[in-house]
Protein backbone atom coordinates (compact mmCIF):
# COMPACT_ATOMS: atom_id res chain seq x y z
CA UNK A 1 0.00 0.00 0.00
CA UNK A 2 2.00 3.11 -1.57
CA UNK A 3 -0.37 6.02 -0.38
CA UNK A 4 0.63 9.51 -1.75
CA UNK A 5 -2.63 11.35 -1.49
CA UNK A 6 -5.14 10.82 0.54
CA UNK A 7 -9.36 12.24 0.95
CA UNK A 8 -10.95 12.38 3.80
CA UNK A 9 -14.80 13.34 3.44
CA UNK A 10 -15.03 14.53 6.71
CA UNK A 11 -19.07 13.71 8.40
CA UNK A 12 -20.61 13.90 11.76
CA UNK A 13 -20.20 10.12 12.77
CA UNK A 14 -18.58 8.77 9.40
CA UNK A 15 -15.55 9.37 7.45
CA UNK A 16 -14.60 8.14 4.43
CA UNK A 17 -11.02 7.65 3.00
CA UNK A 18 -9.85 7.36 -0.37
CA UNK A 19 -5.81 6.71 -1.12
CA UNK A 20 -4.05 7.35 -4.33
CA UNK A 21 -0.38 6.64 -5.50
CA UNK A 22 1.58 9.20 -7.15
CA UNK A 23 -0.33 7.53 -10.48
CA UNK A 24 -3.30 8.86 -8.85
CA UNK A 25 -4.86 5.13 -8.84
CA UNK A 26 -7.02 4.42 -5.56
CA UNK A 27 -4.89 2.17 -3.67
CA UNK A 28 -7.01 2.54 -0.77
CA UNK A 29 -10.24 2.99 0.66
CA UNK A 30 -12.08 3.20 4.23
CA UNK A 31 -15.14 3.90 5.75
CA UNK A 32 -14.75 4.44 9.80
CA UNK A 33 -16.50 5.84 12.79
CA UNK A 34 -15.13 9.17 14.59
CA UNK A 35 -13.71 7.08 17.86
CA UNK A 36 -11.44 5.00 15.31
CA UNK A 37 -10.35 7.59 12.45
CA UNK A 38 -6.95 8.55 14.81
CA UNK A 39 -6.25 5.02 14.79
CA UNK A 40 -6.44 4.33 11.00
CA UNK A 41 -4.61 7.70 10.45
CA UNK A 42 -2.19 6.09 12.66
CA UNK A 43 -1.47 2.92 10.99
CA UNK A 44 -1.00 4.96 7.72
CA UNK A 45 2.96 6.11 6.67
CA UNK A 46 3.01 9.71 6.45
CA UNK A 47 1.25 11.28 3.18
CA UNK A 48 -0.46 14.30 1.81
CA UNK A 49 -4.00 14.11 3.19
CA UNK A 50 -7.04 16.73 2.11
CA UNK A 51 -10.38 17.61 3.83
CA UNK A 52 -12.75 19.92 2.83
CA UNK A 53 -12.78 23.65 4.35
CA UNK A 54 -15.81 23.07 6.72
CA UNK A 55 -16.77 23.32 10.18
CA UNK A 56 -14.21 21.65 12.06
CA UNK A 57 -11.62 21.04 9.75
CA UNK A 58 -9.04 22.91 11.55
CA UNK A 59 -9.42 20.59 14.43
CA UNK A 60 -8.63 17.68 12.14
CA UNK A 61 -5.75 19.31 10.35
CA UNK A 62 -4.26 19.89 13.94
CA UNK A 63 -4.88 16.05 14.86
CA UNK A 64 -3.55 14.89 11.96
CA UNK A 65 -0.54 16.83 11.70
CA UNK A 66 0.40 15.27 15.36
CA UNK A 67 0.52 11.91 14.16
CA UNK A 68 3.02 13.09 11.07
CA UNK A 69 0.64 13.87 8.18
CA UNK A 70 0.90 17.17 5.98
CA UNK A 71 -2.82 18.54 5.22
CA UNK A 72 -4.13 20.62 3.28
CA UNK A 73 -7.62 22.47 3.55
CA UNK A 74 -9.08 22.78 0.36
CA UNK A 75 -12.12 24.43 -0.49
CA UNK A 76 -15.28 22.82 -1.71
CA UNK A 77 -15.63 25.10 -4.91
CA UNK A 78 -12.17 23.14 -5.72
CA UNK A 79 -13.15 19.71 -4.95
CA UNK A 80 -16.67 20.13 -7.00
CA UNK A 81 -14.69 19.56 -10.70
CA UNK A 82 -13.65 16.17 -9.68
CA UNK A 83 -16.79 14.39 -8.25
CA UNK A 84 -17.33 11.21 -10.65
CA UNK A 85 -20.69 10.03 -10.79
CA UNK A 86 -23.49 10.44 -8.08
CA UNK A 87 -22.35 12.64 -4.92
CA UNK A 88 -21.76 10.26 -2.16
CA UNK A 89 -19.04 10.13 0.51
CA UNK A 90 -17.15 7.89 -0.99
CA UNK A 91 -16.99 9.87 -4.24
CA UNK A 92 -16.26 12.72 -2.32
CA UNK A 93 -13.36 11.47 -0.49
CA UNK A 94 -11.47 10.42 -3.96
CA UNK A 95 -12.85 13.78 -5.59
CA UNK A 96 -10.70 15.27 -2.60
CA UNK A 97 -7.58 12.95 -3.03
CA UNK A 98 -7.45 14.03 -7.05
CA UNK A 99 -7.88 17.73 -5.42
CA UNK A 100 -4.81 17.57 -4.10
CA UNK A 101 -3.03 16.52 -7.44
CA UNK A 102 -3.71 19.41 -8.93
CA UNK A 103 -1.24 22.00 -8.81
CA UNK A 104 -1.55 24.68 -7.33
Amino acid sequence: MNIVFLGIDLAKNVFQLCGLNQAGKPVYTKRTGRKELLQTLANIPACLIGIEASTGAFYWQREFEKLGHKVKVISPQYVKPFVRGQKNDGNDAQAIAVALMQPT
